[in-house]
């Protein structure tokens, strides 16, 4: 950017620079705070019961989540006392946003949980003990509704664009009113994994009793490439949950699935049985093989099993992917096999 030139809003908040947004909404009346770099905390002048955590750039190259929440920022610091959260604002990965990769030495969203091993010195690290040192101050010892809702992008493409990981049982009725705003913010796909995770969203899931999720909201992209329109019904649902205002599902409900099995990769001879082209949610038939490890071998089980974040270059020991099954939205069993 060159020198003297001001910031736009989607390059200061990729940069997390709050400065000028926080002056805007304090002279509305909110109460602001920055709890540490690339955070920025508003209380509005009436007390809410909610409690609201949106999260960006916890990869670097996933860009469309912090030009849509820029945006909807921009319209609601016109009006800052129509705020009905309290709300915390994280961007996760600044360094790596302005380098444009995903991350600068390990991947961010796995560095919330124990066992770092030699990741423990790299700056993601310290950036997740800030991150939940932040977090816990929000959310730890509050009664009332936490929501937390960490968006991002997919690296490859998907059969359902739109989807959310939440880090829960399919039938814990405390998702009941988070799955039902996904369903109004245009999500296609909703995802169960009841397996301990180092994510974001299952720290504060797991940690602090938060509602919580991973949204994918399409595919990586550079920033100020992305196409707002392809985001409008999930950016209008965050508006209307700022305001304090009731979100309608238009369309079919998203369909449910719940995690199989997770595909870690356990040494250097691991190899996926896939290629780069193949998109998240493609199905795969009962005793199909997904992967081999050595003498170890994934297989897909008795019922057809869908893949989602198929990556085989990441570290030993981390999650290269994770096979679904189809459940019923009203009762969680096994759907049916779809060849």
């Amino acid at each position: 950017m060159p020198a003297g030139q001001p910031m736009t809003a989607v390059s200061a908040l990729a940069a997390g620079d709050f400065g000028q947004l926080a002056a805007r909404f304090a002279a509305g009346g909110v109460q602001v705070s920055m709890p540490a770099g690339g955070m920025l905390l508003l209380k509005p002048a009436l007390p809410s019961s909610t409690r609201l955590l949106l999260s960006v750039g916890i990869h670097g190259d996933e860009t469309a989540p912090i030009e849509m929440l820029a945006a909807l920022l921009e319209t609601l610091a016109l009006t800052p006392k129509a705020l009905a959260v309290e709300l915390l604002l994280v961007v996760g990965n600044p360094a790596a946003i302005a380098a444009g990769t995903r991350f600068v030495e390990a991947d961010l969203n796995r560095m919330f949980g124990a066992g770092r091993g030699a990741l423990a010195g790299a700056v993601e690290a310290a950036r997740a003990d800030a991150i939940m040192r932040a977090t816990t101050d929000f959310f730890q010892g509050q009664t009332g509704r936490k929501l937390h809702l960490d968006l991002h992008t997919a690296i490859r493409p998907s059969r359902h664009a739109r989807f959310a990981v939440i880090p829960a049982a399919v039938d814990d009725p405390g998702q009941l009113a988070l799955c039902d705003w996904l369903g109004s913010a245009g999500i296609d796909a909703l995802l169960f994994n009841e397996a301990p995770a180092s994510t974001y969203s299952a720290y504060s899931a797991r940690n602090l009793g938060a509602c919580s999720c991973t949204i994918e909201l399409g595919q990586v992209g550079l920033l100020g490439a992305n196409l707002p329109e392809q985001l409008s019904v999930t950016a209008a649902a965050l508006g209307q949950l700022l305001r304090g205002q009731k979100s309608v599902a238009a369309g079919a409900p998203p369909l449910r699935f719940r995690v199989a099995q997770e595909i870690i990769k356990h040494s250097a001879a691991f190899q996926l049985h896939l290629d780069d082209a193949t998109h998240n949610f493609t199905a795969f038939g009962p005793g199909a093989l997904i992967a081999t490890d050595g003498e170890r071998l994934v297989r897909v089980g008795p019922v057809t099993q869908y893949i989602v974040f198929p990556n085989p270059r990441v570290l030993v020991g981390q999650r290269a992917g994770l096979m679904l099954v189809l459940v019923d939205a009203a009762s969680g069993a096994n759907g049916p096999v779809v060849k």
